[in-house]
């Protein structure tokens, strides 16, 4: 990392976070001179939110709270304002390492653990791409530059990866911190340069010694995401390892995977400080229906992410049978997903037994 003092000021940076506003008002729509009075703030503040200059996360929270409940009064879309939340933790991380000024025990992959939506609006960020959640909802500009994204530069987009491989390293060392590693790792994947992939396929395989285990252990969401991270740089094999060795027909490792994925898919509503919270046997803490939609919405064809999709969905319908019955439009949608995935072949013999499962759950119970 290029070696310059840390810009303490610049450490929250709003970019993100400024984007979603920005969609949130033009969803209404409103120009920012009308949106501004309609908040009764000057059009200079507006301004300054949407472009990250002055950063949402810095704002106190009464007046924050205020800004999103007066969104919503004004008709913007209610799933673009629900984004501000994992925008300003994806503006966290982002601030964190450009301007390397949090200490390692303060950083923020080490207080709290990421959603799906947090590594989302990271990877809008890095890449340009929006998010599934935004679909259909960022529309180019009719004039002016106005920007797609709220992208990186390249050179701030090197010195974030660079960052978190240097994060990853010195985690790793005694008391480095297990989340922090853990995430800044799994966050490391997100680079396709061929050099980046390298060092992660390296570092992540260096980490097998945890993929060996069999069952729950302490070690089991560390093993879970080096294996999907493996499976995103192009190697699913360690994925379909720990699915047989690590979750399947472990009762507290079933438990762990469903409780992770509902809060990675957002129906866990409080943040989790840590990795705790996956060992609550009772799944008391999520809404059923929730996870299922957004499982049933995520399931598509890539490789060893499937069969991870296949496992847990199972898992889901056999740990609460009446979904299908009691969300019927969601139940139809997966019978199609899953006949597709069934003809579509390229899945493990435990996915497929499993699937048929599902699919004989659903045709019996619609």
């Amino acid at each position: 990392m290029a070696s310059r003092p840390p810009a303490r000021g610049r450490a929250a940076r709003g970019s993100v976070a400024g984007f979603v506003l920005r969609l949130a008002r033009e969803s209404i729509p409103r120009p920012q001179t009308a949106m501004a009075e309609a908040l009764d703030v000057d059009l200079g503040t507006l301004q300054g939110w949407e472009s990250g200059r002055r950063p949402l996360a810095n704002m106190k929270a009464g007046a924050l709270l205020s800004l999103r409940r007066r969104l919503g009064l004004l008709g913007a879309d209610p799933r673009v304002v629900g984004l501000l939340d994992p925008a300003m933790d994806a503006d966290r991380i982002i601030g964190a390492a450009l301007d390397a000024s949090e200490e390692r025990d303060l950083h923020p992959l080490a207080l709290w653990v990421h959603t799906r939506d947090t590594a989302h609006m990271l990877a809008w960020a890095l890449t340009g791409l929006a998010p599934p959640a935004l679909a259909g909802r960022v529309a180019p500009p009719r004039r002016g530059p106005s920007a797609l994204a709220p992208q990186l530069g390249t050179g701030e987009r090197a010195q974030f990866f660079e960052h978190l491989r240097e994060t990853a390293e010195a985690a790793r060392r005694p008391r480095g911190g297990a989340l922090l590693h853990r995430q800044a790792l799994y966050l490391a994947s997100y680079d396709r340069g061929p050099a980046a992939a390298s060092w992660a396929a390296q570092a992540l395989h260096a980490r097998r010694g945890v993929l060996a285990r069999r069952g729950w252990s302490e070690h089991w969401a560390e093993a879970r995401s080096t294996a999907t991270a493996l499976a995103r740089l192009g190697d699913p094999q360690p994925l379909l390892d720990f699915i047989e060795r690590s979750l399947a027909d472990d009762d507290t490792a079933e438990a762990a995977n469903l409780n992770y994925w509902a809060y990675w898919l957002g129906s866990v509503q409080l943040p989790q400080s840590d990795d705790r919270f996956m060992r609550d046997r009772e799944l008391t803490a999520w809404d059923p229906v929730t996870l299922l939609r957004g499982l049933v919405r995520g399931f598509h064809y890539a490789p060893g992410y499937v069969d991870l999709y296949a496992h847990t969905l199972w898992a889901l319908l056999t740990a609460h049978p009446w979904l299908s019955a009691a969300a019927k439009g969601l139940a139809a949608e997966l019978e199609e997903r899953t006949e597709r995935v069934l003809d579509g072949g390229g899945i493990s013999e435990r996915s497929r037994r499993e699937l048929n499962v599902v699919h004989y759950v659903l045709r019996d119970r619609t």
